[in-house]
């Protein structure tokens, strides 16, 4: 029989081992040094075929002409001309160069993971790909497949291909949506070669079902369309929504599926804080100021309606219109919005943001946490503030800069951290992973925080 003393320790360390249990971070799935390909293009670059530089006939918008664009800003997008880059002395015509390979997006859907890989650099062989867990899964540093094929990934075959693209999202019919920026965000050299374009893509069949050019009206360049958000209700497929929110110019666009129509809204909301815009990440000290970057879907309420959570990346505050008010193209020419457009709360100190998801078996909002290198939660039950945000999980050594948090039809969260900020400033450790998958169950992600 156990003494009293020792009865107590039991207890003490069973509580202890009990808590560290209730914690489950998010585990690593794929890691890699730098980036590989299945396809890298050789072949069309000995045959004449490929280049990453536009053809002379390709038409060519530099932005700063347009008249509604106020001033050049430095945003997650932009490359700091005193900055040394690779990108100086590559041959300008490779078809791969590992080192300017950096992916952004990650969405997870029935056995394969979309990963997205902006044109930032010469020498990337498609810009969407994806790993199939069935084949690669296994494989801790898969090589990527290009999505839906090589040839639809290379820009300069046809005006008809892609370009380059930084997040995706699955929507509720299985299909795939994406933006097109149309832009080669190439240092010193940003050429807008197409108009930025809406993408859906029947994941069952992996062909294109649309592509919808976003006229110069509403978007002058692709600069700003890092995500895309999709309503829609199964079985009311035709009756689609995409809300694309705009970091540079600082709007919000709404398209219609049905109606082939986009319109686009603007609020003060839109803008960064200029006290969230200091960041210091993976060594690297800068200024941004993103504006709106992500939006995301709460639960369906009573009459239809559902809350569209938004926030810009350089700021620590959250936001939220019904998208009733979103899906009305008339409301999108009020000059002033009244109460539609709403202050939540404050998340509290170091919560910058890029993306965040609803999650409907937990009622609970998961963001990707840039200061913190890290994963966040709020369980919207709840008002928003820095005591009812909590802690998923941070690692400032293996988690540097998460740029896409998604969640899959299972419940599963999914995470990419790809190290941009020493890519954009300094100089990236090919010696070292520098670029990370991670996945969490989203019921497992917020036990033992305060969005229980």
């Amino acid at each position: 029989m156990l003494s009293p003393q020792l009865l107590i320790l039991c207890l003490i360390l069973g509580g202890q081992l009990l808590s560290l249990a209730d914690a489950d971070p998010m585990i690593e799935i794929f890691r890699w040094k730098q980036m590989d390909f299945s396809n890298r293009g050789n072949d069309l670059l000995s045959s004449g075929g490929r280049k990453d530089r536009p053809s002379f006939s390709a038409p060519v918008v530099f932005p700063g002409k347009y008249s509604r664009q106020k001033r050049e800003i430095m945003t997650s997008r932009d490359t700091p001309v005193v900055v040394n880059s690779r990108a100086d002395s590559d041959d300008r015509n490779a078809s791969y160069i590992p080192y300017n390979n950096v992916p952004m997006g990650a969405t997870h859907f029935r056995g394969r993971v979309f990963v997205t890989m902006p044109r930032r650099r010469v020498g990337i062989p498609s810009t969407l790909n994806y790993i199939d867990l069935a084949e690669d899964g296994s494989d801790r540093s898969p090589k990527l497949r290009a999505y839906p094929n090589f040839a639809l990934n290379q820009f300069n075959a046809s005006a008809e291909n892609l370009v380059s693209v930084y997040r995706t999202s699955v929507d509720a019919c299985q299909r795939l949506w994406f933006i097109d920026t149309g832009m080669l965000e190439y240092p010193n050299n940003r050429q807008q070669i197409r108009r930025p374009s809406i993408w859906v893509v029947d994941l069952a069949t992996d062909q294109v079902l649309k592509r919808f050019d976003i006229p110069e009206s509403i978007a002058e360049t692709g600069r700003g369309l890092a995500s895309i958000t999709v309503d829609v209700k199964a079985g009311q497929c035709g009756d689609a929504y995409a809300y694309i929110p705009d970091l540079v110019y600082r709007r919000l666009y709404v398209y219609h599926l049905r109606n082939d129509r986009i319109w686009s809204f603007e609020h003060n909301y839109f803008n960064f804080d200029p006290l969230s815009g200091d960041l210091s990440i993976g060594g690297q000290a800068f200024r941004w100021d993103d504006g709106i970057f992500s939006i995301t879907l709460g639960t369906q309420k009573p009459d239809g309606s559902r809350d569209a959570y938004f926030h810009p990346m350089a700021s620590t505050n959250e936001f939220v219109v019904s998208n009733r008010v979103l899906q009305q193209e008339s409301n999108a020419a009020r000059s002033d919005h009244g109460n539609d457009f709403r202050v939540l709360g404050n998340r509290g100190p170091s919560t910058q943001s890029t993306m965040h998801v609803y999650d409907p078996g937990t009622g609970v909002i998961f963001f990707d946490e840039i200061q913190r290198n890290g994963v966040g939660c709020w369980k919207t039950s709840q008002p928003i503030s820095a005591e009812n945000y909590g802690s998923v999980d941070s690692n400032a050594e293996d988690m540097i800069y998460p740029s896409d948090l998604s969640i899959d039809e299972d419940g599963t969260i999914w995470v990419m951290s790809n190290s941009m900020p020493i890519f954009i400033y300094s100089t990236l450790d090919t010696s070292i992973y520098n670029f990370r998958i991670w996945k969490q169950k989203a019921s497992l992600a917020k036990r033992g925080t305060v969005c229980e």
